[in-house]
């Protein structure tokens, strides 16, 4: 072999291992920097499933009765009098006028009347209070308690570039006044998937319902850099995954956590669930904050694995932006704790996934 050739192949040898020593470089430096990303996250709550969920129908549940009603405004004179007096301190005339220019406070989503977005008309409210005041007298009637520590799994099918299919699985995670709810949906076969994305909420669980802490969002694409995003709930405030900040709403939840608080919100206040009504719930995403109106839509029969199960079909007023946001439209279950059943996700009119469940939920022991 000539001196030119052997000296030639030397160097191609030599390029060929100072390319790989990047290519390690470069991925112990990726993979390093994901386990920092993923560090930040909250650990998993350590809890075992041991017992499969029975269908059952719900027992009355013990609810506070309704909040006395408020006095009646001042009689006209006494309004004027204090009108032309406000009127006399221009910074109170001023406060007033930035007040009523400012956006409502929305009251905290778990009082039944201020919840729904089409409130009822007197005689159907006062039927409704009526309702809710027998049930706390109710002998039947329960304290209202967490579920335990729940997991369901989904079959998935949905579009994504054409047709797809998949599983997914829903965990609501107990520990004291601690909750986790992870959602993870995995696309392609099981032992090589070609998306998967996990939706993960952390916080504490207050007398209104939930109130996250975190939420983490991290979507894997084979052959492409995992992408993470995270939003925290801090000092009423919310710091979103583009760097914007702005207030948090009462009751505002995440992109996870809205699963479990409608569960809470139909099992104290079944009224909710009437084919017609709605519900308000303030929504974080990833880059903005909003609030999201959801209507029930009416009864549906679902056909499972394991039987029949009668639902309640639950659908955002919005239609998904390209882009922007996620929605995501729900079947709860009555007879299964008001745990969601099937979960329909749409990111547009092209990419969607439609989770149904494919056996009885599996639980932790009752605390």
């Amino acid at each position: 072999m000539e001196r030119g050739t052997r000296r030639r192949l030397a160097l191609a040898a030599l390029a060929l291992a100072l390319v790989a020593l990047h290519l390690e470089l470069a991925d112990s430096v990726l993979s390093s920097g994901l386990a920092l990303d993923e560090e930040l996250a909250p650990k998993r709550l350590d809890v075992s499933f041991v017992q499969t969920l029975q269908p059952s129908a719900p027992p009355p549940v013990r609810v506070a009765p309704p909040p006395k009603p408020q006095p009646r405004a001042p009689v006209v004179a006494e309004a004027a009098e204090a009108a032309a007096s406000a009127a006399s301190e221009p910074d109170v005339v001023e406060a007033a006028a930035s007040a009523a220019s400012a956006p409502p406070e929305l009251p905290p989503v778990g009082d039944d009347t201020l919840a729904l977005a089409d409130p009822l008309p007197p005689a159907a409210s006062a039927a409704s209070a009526a309702s809710l005041a027998a049930s706390g007298t109710d002998e039947n009637a329960v304290p209202f308690e967490w579920p335990p520590s729940t997991q369901i799994a989904y079959d998935l099918n949905g579009n994504y570039r054409g047709p797809v299919q998949g599983e997914a699985t829903v965990e609501w995670l107990r520990e004291g006044a601690r909750y986790q709810v992870n959602l993870e949906v995995s696309i392609g076969p099981s032992f090589a998937p070609l998306v998967t994305r996990r939706l993960s909420s952390d916080g504490e669980i207050t007398e209104h319902g939930l109130k996250p802490r975190r939420y983490d969002e991290v979507t894997r694409t084979a052959f492409r850099d995992p992408k993470h995003q995270s939003v925290r709930f801090e000092d009423g405030l919310i710091y979103f995954a583009n760097g914007r900040t702005g207030p948090a709403l009462p009751g505002v939840q995440d992109t996870a956590s809205q699963f479990v608080q409608m569960t809470w919100l139909f099992t104290t206040q079944p009224a909710l669930l009437q084919p017609g009504r709605s519900v308000q719930l303030p929504l974080a995403l990833p880059r903005h904050a909003d609030t999201w109106t959801y209507d029930v839509i009416g009864h549906e029969t679902l056909h499972t694995r394991f039987g029949e199960i009668d639902t309640l079909h639950v659908k955002p007023r919005r239609a998904p932006r390209p882009g922007k946001e996620l929605t995501v439209e729900m079947w709860v279950a009555p007879t299964l704790q008001y745990l969601p059943v099937r979960i329909v996700i749409r990111q547009d009119d092209d990419t969607w996934v439609d989770l149904l469940i494919r056996r009885l939920p599996r639980q932790s022991t009752p605390s």
